[in-house]
């Protein structure tokens, strides 16, 4: 990219920095928070006395936040190396182990945050180990920022603590100096996922998601879906943007955001290409990388490339991200080298699970919510990964006949929808961090006599978390969500819904990255799956597919991914009250689900399970 700038000739700055290489090759459940009405607050039944929610892990203040931009500012540290090492060794070489870099943007253009508000910049600093470094990234939902995995783990897989040591700023286009974040919000990270086959060495499965300790009002992009070929088609036209080198001759980064037209090229193009710049190293994974742009020309004439320091950063195609910057070539022109991504449609369904990880506990495990059938108690169990915790009460939850757990404003703090039994009204109870209280608003008026309601997530690719809900005639609903507790004008799906006794859903049971159901007929106690499409209306969902005969229960609940490997977890009950735990596998098939695993027994005692 070219770093010039406008107004006076004044000469600015230059940041020099540390940026990632490819090595060779909230607190304590607080109870009696008061629950408050908001603008469009609904009435019914006392709400019950409701514990805090939290994020896990602390908030850090603002003044740390800045003190770790400042450490990585002055740092020439190197992500998968310890500090004062270069970012490129001088061993390797192409006849050994490839030498891939991550990319930067070299014949770019500046441009303004408003045409990417959803770039973030990532910043690592660790005193103890004198380890600093950058990488890009992009806002995917309000505490969710897609990167790549080797910003977050090390050459030996050693894992970067973000929480300890990262700082998030978005909103700006500027990167931010030792006294000021220009304009910019910081924001802490509260967890990391990394995808669990990441290699170090070769750089496949290049993939992370960041989860910030508060939510950001920059405007999130959504990932590409999995059945998406038409973006990667050779020749399309697809938009970078970074922070990355601008140059071949210098480490400096850019201080402003840059963006650049590539063209997608084909897998063996790719393959071609970057075994004949690496010496016939076996390096492009076709099927899990993409590269874009043309053959870099020798030197920054004639190539347009991301470089170091855009890392984890966007490749763009139709306003959705198709490919995450994973790696290069020294200095990122070499002759005949192409800037390589890592394909998001291969990924979503592993990353989309982690964008979409709301839970009690504020890690990256969903939760059990249960009702006393007694005294209308509700009770919290936390995910232990193939059990439950001790239940923690949440107070009395009487004059509520439908409780189900989701995350309608993708704050990444656990919401309810909640049926009140004698209006029918339904609500939505969702935490206020600003004011550590509970907000009640209505959602939808007397739904009585609606016999099924399901928050499954986002069924129309937006990003935005739905509702479905099954009329008294048998018509399955759909309520397009707004992310703010409002709905477009519902949509129907289909008819005939209630020759089934239970239709369940919470997240992905198949792996595509897009929300299912899960329903059982009356007759013949058959499950079926109902896969998501992503579209609205009669096509949100293919044609069903049995994949279970179930008899022996009467009582269901789908509260997401239980075990915390990023597929959709079922839960069942049994007459005598044992409660079963169904891990998901990924299959659309009669293998959808794991061997099942006994969660407790007693559980007969509860008449709601959200």
């Amino acid at each position: 990219m070219d770093t010039s700038t406008s107004g006076g000739g004044r000469h600015r700055r230059r940041i020099r920095i540390a940026v990632p290489v490819a090595a060779a090759g909230l607190a304590a459940v607080v109870a009696g928070a008061l629950l408050v009405s908001s603008a469009n607050a609904a009435t019914g039944p006392a709400a019950p006395s409701l514990p805090a929610v939290h994020l896990a892990g602390s908030v850090p203040s603002q003044a740390v936040l800045k003190k770790r931009v400042e450490g990585a500012l002055a740092s020439d540290g190197i992500a998968g190396h310890t500090a004062r090492k270069s970012s490129l060794s001088a061993s390797l070489s192409a006849s050994t182990t490839p030498a891939h870099v991550d990319p930067k943007i070299i014949g770019g253009t500046t441009t303004a945050i408003t045409t990417a508000p959803w770039m973030a910049q990532l910043w690592y600093y660790d005193a103890a180990k004198d380890i600093g470094f950058f990488c890009g990234g992009s806002v995917v939902s309000p505490t969710k920022i897609l990167t790549a995995a080797h910003c977050t783990k090390d050459e030996n897989g050693k894992t970067y603590d973000w929480a300890a040591n990262g700082t998030v700023i978005t909103g700006t286009s500027q990167l931010p100096s030792e006294t000021s974040l220009n304009g910019g919000v910081a924001t802490g990270v509260s967890r990391q996922w990394t995808h669990p086959s990441f290699s170090p060495s070769t750089l496949n499965n290049d993939v992370a998601v960041l989860t910030l300790s508060t939510a950001v009002t920059a405007k999130p992009i959504r990932m590409t879906t999995s059945d998406d070929t038409a973006s990667y088609a050779a020749g399309t036209k697809a938009t970078l943007y970074g922070w990355g080198r601008t140059t071949s001759t210098t480490n400096d980064i850019s201080e402003v955001l840059k963006t650049a037209t590539l063209p997608i090229n084909s897998d063996s193009t790719c393959n071609t290409a970057m075994r004949s710049v690496l010496g016939g190293a076996d390096a492009f994974v076709e099927g899990h990388m993409i590269c874009a742009g043309t053959k870099a020309s020798g030197t920054d004439t004639g190539t347009t490339s991301a470089c170091n320091g855009d890392s984890g950063g966007p490749l763009i195609v139709n306003g959705r991200i198709v490919g995450v910057v994973s790696w290069g070539v020294d200095d990122c022109v070499t002759k005949g080298a192409y800037s390589v991504f890592s394909k998001v449609s291969a990924y979503v369904g592993a990353a989309w699970p982690r964008v979409e990880d709301a839970n009690l506990s504020g890690d990256q495990r969903a939760d059990l919510w249960v009702r006393s059938a007694a005294t209308k108690t509700g009770y919290e169990k936390d995910s232990n990964g193939t059990s439950f915790g001790a239940r923690q009460s949440w107070s009395s939850w009487d004059g509520v006949n439908v409780v189900l757990q989701t995350d309608l404003n993708r704050d990444g703090y656990q919401d309810f929808v909640v049926r009140e039994s004698a209006s029918g009204d339904v609500t939505w109870m969702h935490w206020l961090p600003a004011t550590g209280k509970w907000a009640k608003d209505k959602l939808f008026t007397d739904w009585k006599t609606r016999t099924r309601i399901v928050a499954p997530g986002d069924l129309t690719g937006d990003g935005l978390p739905d509702i479905l809900s099954v009329d008294s005639a048998g018509v399955l609903w759909e309520y397009p969500g707004k992310g703010n507790g409002t709905f477009s004008t519902r949509v129907q799906v289909g008819t005939g819904w209630n020759q089934y006794n239970s239709v369940r859903g919470h997240g992905d049971f198949t792996g595509d990255g897009k929300a299912d159901l899960i329903v059982r007929s009356k007759t013949g106690s058959y499950m079926y799956l109902y896969k998501g499409t992503g579209k609205t209306g009669s096509g949100a969902f293919s044609a069903r597919i049995k994949v279970r005969t179930w008899s022996g229960y009467n009582a269901f609940d789908a509260v997401g991914d239980v075990t915390g490997d990023g597929k959709a977890d079922f839960l069942a009950r049994t007459p005598a009250g044992t409660l079963y735990l169904y891990p998901g596998t990924g299959k659309a098939t009669s293998e959808i689900f794991a061997t099942r695993i006994s969660v407790g027994t007693g559980f007969q005692a509860y008449d709601i399970f959200g």
